[in-house]
């Protein structure tokens, strides 16, 4: 099947606290959008690359790839108001109605190939496959008045990216107007009554945020 992966950094990531957005800091002598790029490439290297980015950035992206000599191919759309816009106009931009794309996060460069290869897998046979972790900590649920209870660990994932569809399936749940809820594209997807299918992802696929998350994405290359 035909794939495609649709990298999202439409942000302005005002939570790093810089000039510049937290997708275009270099790690390791590079942006991370550039790893991020090259590790969806290497993983599944006949894959249409979209990288979806705020209008205003394109020449200082074109600067970026001249600057670090990047050509790996990939086509560059402009992103909307919020992510669901953002990963909406990405599904527009695909360049066929049947195949398989994977949805993420531009910057979480650390995902493993594997991961991204079983995504397709998945995504091929049940619809979708979305990555999550296993919880680590003790949780508690915050009531609305204050109060706090227990509640088992085992039970509950936190969710990553890629998440990988049946393109005919993901753009039309996308056509539906967008909710507070649609916290990420499962849960789009969910909404039209279609299960939603986990698997295991990388600990090590962190979201940069911040500062500290840039230190450890340092770390994570020098190991």
């Amino acid at each position: 099947m035909k794939k495609a992966a649709i990298l999202v950094a439409g942000g302005r990531g005002t939570r790093m606290g810089g000039p510049v957005s937290k997708q275009y800091l270099p790690i390791g002598g590079k942006p991370v959008l550039m790893y991020t790029l090259e590790v969806f490439s290497l993983a599944e290297p006949d894959v249409f690359l979209i990288l979806v980015l705020p209008e205003a950035d394109f020449s200082l992206w074109k600067e970026l790839c001249l600057t670090y000599d990047f050509y790996l191919p990939h086509q560059v759309i402009a992103g909307g108001n919020s992510r669901f816009q953002s990963v909406k106009n990405g599904l527009n931009a695909l360049p066929f109605h049947e195949g398989l794309v994977a949805i993420h996060d531009g910057v979480r460069p650390f995902v493993k190939k594997e991961v991204i290869i079983a995504s397709f897998d998945q995504a091929e046979k049940s619809g979708s496959a979305i990555a999550v972790v296993p919880l680590k900590d003790s949780i508690r649920k915050i009531s609305e008045d204050g109060s706090n209870t227990f509640q088992e660990r085992q039970y509950f994932r936190l969710v990553q990216t890629p998440q990988t569809f049946q393109v005919e399936k993901i753009k039309k749940a996308f056509e539906v107007a967008e909710m507070p809820q649609f916290t990420d594209d499962a849960t789009v997807y969910e909404y039209q009554g279609w299960p939603v299918t986990l698997i295991p992802g990388n600990p090590e696929n962190i979201k940069i945020t911040t500062q500290e998350d840039l230190e450890y994405a340092e770390f994570l290359l020098s190991r």
